[in-house]
């Protein structure tokens, strides 16, 4: 891959020499053009850029820029025998707002060839996508002069509806279809939504033709231009259907008329949203009385009629899940999570053999790919698919590795969205620039994109500190809801408790909030915070699809590195690791909890009575705890780390006893404990009495042959 560099008119400190080396020395990366550093490269060296547009015809074409990023497309596809983007897409990566322009520019060098090294990947493998279908079909709510106004810039491009809702003016002509009426739900997605409303004034706007007669008839003044009747003011005069007779639009007998109708848009005037979610579904704009969020909803619903795609941000397995077995609820974490409420349970067994757990379903058209829900998932069961945990994995090696065989040191990973917080990366950038009293994104910060940063959870940060970094760090800005920043601060301390009990000492994990640019000079504040402990050597494993195979691998490495070794870790409540504690007095070793347990944490002994347990696999979902009927069941969320941490891998016995045998035939049926529990409960009831007290310590067979020889017995002898 040929490489570009620019130092911006002289005003970052590059040495092309040194990030060609780093480069060199990084798998998979290429130093093609690297020791080359060029001034204007936009400007009087442009050619340099054509000359490289043209040479690179088989391979890819990288820019370090993102100022001119326009620019360099069009010059691109202006060059003569240059592969056009359809053939070759150019790919840009931002060294000067990130780096070099920082006060310890001088010392960026490493963090550069980092950079460049983490634009050079191939880009994540394509997944598969879910459709919208949008017509056109628009349905503006809310007063009737602010929805006309609105509906009148949309009716070009959109077959525009209007649900008045507020009162307000109709206009004389009617230009479109009109509905007055109080909205009783919105739901559903572009191309997709169904709006239901109420309608219950005597006039009916359908036959209404605006005459105005009733309005001049109306002795109280009850009727005005938005064509409806205030009944507050109405005496029952009904001088006002004499007058509409031929119309027939006025029935005070009329009965509440509740309508339903198909949108594929729906624009919302009105001060509270349809949907109190932070994340409506994408084709519904709420605009309330702002003009400027009314403009830019105006201006995106305009484009969107047509087929468009997105991606299916999630894969599911239901073979983990760990949301329910047998209709009982344990873990809800991905449903309390999702902002956009596009995930919903599925714990119903209709359709499903005996004893098969039930999951939960994910909406792809509602899912906006926040991935909070595969971070705070304990099993893996939802996963991230762009870029997956590997592809991600990958990313967040390439960058630590190539930083440290740079000579960088203390790395600090920086989380942050591809927009609001990429943008305010550079913000930062250009401030510290000008304000001697900022420094802006220092040398040993190093940034990482993500489509969402609740995407990245506790294995991939736990897998960055294991490789090399001394912190992780998640920049959170507007478009984070309060769901995510709850669920990412609870992750954080699992990760946080972690590392402290393994001797780590300082603060790895931090949650950046940042909300404009207001709040720079605190972000700038907080990334020149000092470097926490980390291990003596990084960890050289990769990022695997499974979730807990991953963490397990950094948790080997971090226990291989620590300063402390305790028998135990303990963990905040909602870790995903920990044990079951079993009460002996409580448990008959019905093995109920076996069966519930969706990662073969517990299980039975074919050839004894016994419950065993292996801590490594318990992703403490607490369906055990709610399945046990003898609430014998605690969880307790703890890192075991004694023999090396070997007894977390070893399967041990949380509890045993002694079959109970039948008095009959002797076979065991069943524990002491549960025959002895089922006799005293029924010992009082009046049908086991006598015989029938006995069969209770027979297994089924001989409970039957019993029966059946007691029958025959009367039959001879009689009653």
């Amino acid at each position: 891959m040929k490489t570009l560099i620019c130092n911006c008119n002289h005003t970052m400190p590059l040495d092309g020499a040194a990030l060609a080396r780093a480069l060199q020395q990084t798998p998979g990366a290429s130093s093609d053009g690297v020791a080359t550093v060029h001034s204007a490269l936009c400007r009087r060296e442009a050619a340099a850029f054509q000359r490289a547009a043209r040479a690179c015809t088989d391979g890819e074409l990288l820019v370090a820029c993102t100022q001119e990023q326009r620019l360099f497309v069009e010059l691109n596809e202006a060059t003569e025998g240059a592969p056009g983007s359809a053939e070759r897409p150019l790919r840009f990566v931002n060294i000067r707002e990130t780096a070099g322009w920082s006060r310890d520019a001088k010392a960026a060098g490493p963090k550069i060839a980092a950079l460049i090294a983490l634009a050079q990947l191939p880009p994540a493998e394509p997944v598969p996508t879910v459709g919208f279908r949008c017509a056109g079909r628009c349905l503006v709510i809310g007063r009737a002069e602010a929805a006309e106004q609105a509906a009148r810039m949309l009716a070009d491009r959109l077959d525009v509806s209007v649900l008045v809702e507020g009162g307000g003016s109709l206009p004389q002509r009617r230009e479109h279809a009109l509905h007055v009426g109080r909205l009783l739900r919105v739901q559903g997605w572009l191309g997709a939504f169904e709006v239901q409303w109420q309608s219950d004034n005597p006039i009916d706007l359908d036959l209404c033709t605006r005459c105005n007669a009733c309005i001049a008839a109306c002795p109280e003044g009850a009727i005005d231009f938005s064509y409806q009747i205030d009944l507050s003011l109405c005496r029952s005069h009904r001088e006002c259907v004499r007058v509409c007779e031929a119309a027939g639009a006025i029935d005070f007998q009329r009965a509440p008329l509740v309508q339903k109708e198909d949108f594929d848009l729906v624009l919302d005037l009105r001060p509270q949203p349809a949907f109190t979610m932070h994340q409506p579904p994408q084709g519904y704009f709420h605009v309330g009385g702002d003009e400027r969020a009314l403009a830019r909803a105006v201006l995106e619903l305009r484009e969107l009629v047509g087929e468009f795609d997105k991606p299916r941000f999630l894969r599911y397995r239901q073979s983990v899940c760990a949301h329910s077995r047998n209709e009982l609820i344990g873990c809800d974490a991905c449903i309390e999570v999702c902002s956009a409420r596009a995930i919903r349970s599925d714990a119903s067994r209709k359709g499903r053999p005996a004893g098969q757990g039930g999951g939960v379903f994910v909406e792809p058209h509602l899912c906006v790919g926040c991935g909070a829900c595969t971070t705070v998932c304990p099993t893996g069961a939802l996963t991230y698919a762009c870029p997956d945990p590997q592809a991600q994995g990958q990313r967040i090696h390439t960058l630590l590795s190539t930083f440290a065989r740079a000579g960088g040191r203390d790395a600090a990973l920086l989380i942050h969205s591809e927009a609001a917080g990429r943008q305010m990366l550079e913000d930062l950038g250009r401030a510290a620039r000008l304000d001697p009293e900022l420094n802006g994104v220092p040398a040993r910060v190093l940034p990482l994109s993500a489509w969402h940063t609740a995407s990245i959870g506790l294995e991939l940060w736990l897998t960055a500190i294991a490789q090399g970094a001394r912190q992780v760090w998640v920049l959170a800005t507007t478009e984070e809801a309060p769901e995510y920043r709850d669920a990412l601060r609870e992750q954080m301390a699992v990760a946080q408790a972690l590392l402290t009990g393994l001797g780590y000492g300082g603060q790895h994990l931090r949650l950046l909030e940042v909300r404009d640019a207001r709040d720079l000079a605190a972000l700038d504040q907080a990334l020149a915070a000092p470097a926490a402990a980390g291990v003596a050597v990084p960890a050289t494993f990769r990022a695997l699809a499974d979730k807990r195979s991953t963490l397990e691998l950094a948790l080997d490495h971090l226990l291989t590195h620590a300063r402390e070794r305790p028998d135990v870790v303990p963990l905040p409540v909602g870790a995903p690791l920990g044990r079951v504690a079993i009460d002996a007095r409580r448990c008959t070793l019905c093995l109920a909890c076996v069966g519930a347990c969706p990662a073969a944490a517990l299980a039975d002994n074919p050839e004894q009575l016994q419950l065993r347990f292996v801590e490594k696999n318990c992703v403490q979902c607490g369906l055990c705890e709610r399945t046990c009927p003898e609430d014998a069941i605690t969880l307790e969320p703890r890192l075991l780390l004694a023999d090396e941490g070997k007894a977390r891998r070893q399967m041990r016995v949380l509890a045993q006893m002694q079959p109970y045998c039948c008095v009959r035939c002797g076979k065991p049926f069943g524990t002491l404990r549960a025959i002895e529990n089922m006799i005293a409960k029924l010992a009082a009831h009046s049908a086991f009495q006598g015989a029938a007290a006995e069969r209770l310590k027979m297994c089924s067979d001989c409970r039957v042959i019993d029966m059946h020889s007691n029958a025959n017995e009367r039959r001879i002898t009689g009653p």
